[in-house]
């Protein structure tokens, strides 16, 4: 038997390295000549290397991770024997693991003279490195010989992208999400998607697209080509579901945020796949009391009184006994009685306060100088620059 490996890639553009003169040198125009003679060359164009024949793949190559590995495997009685209970197995060794890609694990009763058996094999490549495709046939022949060999072939798989995030907290429990991702193959990609798959307790909006006429078209243009060692940035804004946003408690120890998942096309359409593990952030500390602003406007008059809504969660595991004080600054004076009582708050439940104030100064100013205090554990927790507020005169205003 005679065992034939053949690995499936599509051809490839065959580029002709010009080769040129002065007229007024020894070769004169032979060259230039020669040039407008070779079939693989554009004819106008034969100096840029633009080749309009393929050609198939001299070598089993490389891969990048993410694409489907396809292989055509055939083994030929070249004897004048019939041989029996052939069995042809094809395993993929990794670094960490083999797997079988046969597509029928049964033998051949008999297999005649210059007949073959041939098999298709296709892998979706998901780890990085060395990898070792090993083919064994095992045969009997006519005698009743048992007959074993095997061969190897070994081929690298490269790292396609390189993927990189950042994570931004908001007050409002929303997480921005942005993603770097760069090229580093040799060729341009056609990214065809880009997407985010949230966990369980957030949903999700893109911020790569802008309205134009009532259109969504993309921050990067009609056409989304990725060159060699180019870097785009794509921008996530993940919210917490309903359920889960009134769960102080739950959605502060959240930091699996969710994954990944690229898609993209080079050369001629060969399609590849990678998806990231589940992407972690660092969950932000609050503290045993949160207190957040709900709703400030952006602008008012001096000397003129203004609502604001806070929002007070309990981050910790015990109730509290909570008494609010409001202490006046140099431009923030706070109306309204400091030293009230807001009851208890048990863990993980929050309250709306409304709050009025005025300012004597104007320009931006910071709102300051709120204190919550807990009685049972005569703890008192300290609240400045919570937000800022343009105070302008009401005449400008008007």
């Amino acid at each position: 038997l005679i065992f034939a490996v053949m690995r499936l890639t599509k051809p490839t553009l065959f580029t002709n390295i010009p080769v040129t003169c002065e007229e007024r040198d020894l070769p004169g125009n032979l060259f230039n000549q020669l040039m407008k003679d070779d079939p693989s060359t554009v004819k106008g164009a034969e100096t840029l290397m633009l080749g309009e024949m393929l050609t198939l793949p001299q070598n089993f190559g490389s891969m990048v991770l993410g694409e489907t590995f396809s292989s055509y495997i055939s083994v030929h009685n070249d004897s004048s024997q019939v041989v029996k209970d052939i069995l042809v197995k094809a395993d993929l060794q990794t670094s960490s693991q083999r797997l079988n890609l046969s597509a029928s694990s049964a033998a051949v009763a008999e297999l005649k003279p210059d007949c073959c058996i041939d098999d298709v094999i296709h892998h979706e490549v998901k780890e990085i490195g060395t990898h070792i495709l090993v083919c064994a046939v095992s045969y009997t022949t006519q005698t009743g010989e048992k007959m074993y060999f095997r061969k190897f072939f070994k081929f690298q798989v490269l790292k396609p992208l390189d993927v990189k995030t950042k994570f931004y907290n908001a007050e409002t429990d929303e997480v921005f999400l942005e993603a770097q991702i760069q090229n580093i193959t040799t060729s341009p990609m056609f990214m065809e998607k880009v997407s985010l798959e949230p966990s369980m307790m957030y949903n999700v909006a893109e911020l790569n697209t802008v309205d134009t006429v009532g259109e969504s078209e993309s921050t990067f243009g009609a056409r989304t080509y990725l060159q060699p060692m180019d870097t785009r940035q794509y921008l996530y804004c993940l919210k917490p579901k309903q359920e889960f946003a009134e769960k102080a408690g739950v959605i502060k120890g959240v930091t699996v945020i969710g994954k990944l998942d690229i898609v993209w096309k080079t050369n001629l359409g060969e399609r590849g796949r990678l998806q990231t593990s589940q992407l972690q952030r660092m969950a932000p500390g609050y503290g045993d009391v949160r207190l957040s602003l709900e709703t400030i406007p952006d602008t008012v008059n001096l000397e003129e009184p203004f609502d604001i809504t806070c929002k007070i969660t309990n981050c910790s595991e015990r109730t509290m006994d909570l008494v609010l004080e409001m202490c006046n600054t140099n431009s923030i004076h706070w109306c309204g009685v400091s030293g009230r009582q807001l009851g208890k708050l048990h863990p993980s439940s929050s309250l709306h306060l409304a709050l009025t104030l005025l300012s004597s100064v104007q320009g931006l100013q910071s709102v300051s100088g709120l204190r919550l205090t807990d009685t049972f554990l005569k703890r008192t927790y300290e609240y400045d620059d919570i937000a800022q507020v343009c105070v302008v005169s009401s005449e400008v205003k008007q």
